[in-house]
């Protein structure tokens, strides 16, 4: 077979107008996202008095069992009614609840690996179907080593009737199942996120495609 070369542009008189270009060389994620992705309230989908705040623990571990301190964790979901403040909902876009709660956080991990974001519990989804999505927190996952980002739910332990008729649960085995199940701990929950397992039946996390 033969190997493939990185492109390699001659070196020519002139500036970025007139120089060649072609495609960019690929990049993994981290830590380079600590460049542009990062911001102050980041961590914070509701403010600090919102009624029903909790604390979502995520902790990220790489293949070989080593805390990935430089992870990213970005959340996206519902507010407390299962609804969102966004032209694609096909019920239409409305005020979130509570107020101040704006669906989406970005928290970096510290050196055990763990990202805290401060958000509330969303509501369940419901489908175009007669079964509702249970409450779950879409989670995205920015680290070394990636080209692009992990995605995968983090669900709550107290909803296990509604997990059993889950769509998304329900494509999956009973053991990739309870992966995706966080921890009820004191002010909030507690998730372990599995990067890389060479066991097929080890611990990794279940992630899915956009």
């Amino acid at each position: 077979m033969t190997e493939k070369l990185a492109p390699i542009y001659p070196v020519v008189p002139g500036d970025f107008t007139t120089a060649p270009f072609g495609v960019t060389p690929s990049q993994t994620v981290g830590p380079y996202w600590h460049i542009g992705l990062p911001w102050t309230d980041g961590p914070d989908a509701v403010p600090s008095d919102a009624p029903g705040r909790i604390t979502l623990a995520i902790t990220v571990i790489d293949g070989n069992r080593t805390p990935v301190a430089d992870a990213m964790i970005e959340t996206w979901q519902a507010d407390t009614l299962g609804r969102f403040n966004h032209p694609d909902d096909p019920r239409g876009a409305v005020e979130l609840t509570p107020a101040g709660f704006r669906g989406f956080a970005r928290s970096a991990a510290d050196p055990t690996g763990t990202a805290m974001v401060h958000t509330v519990k969303p509501g369940a989804l419901p489908t175009e179907t007669e079964v509702d999505e249970a409450p779950h927190v879409n989670v995205s996952i920015f680290a070394r080593g990636m080209l692009d980002r992990l995605v995968t739910r983090l669900y709550f332990p107290e909803d296990a009737d509604a997990h059993a008729t889950d769509p998304v649960l329900s494509s999956l085995t009973e053991t990739e199942r309870a992966k995706l199940v966080a921890t009820k701990v004191d002010g909030g929950y507690s998730w372990t996120v599995y990067v890389q397992d060479d066991n097929a039946d080890g611990v990794e996390t279940p992630f899915f495609e956009l």
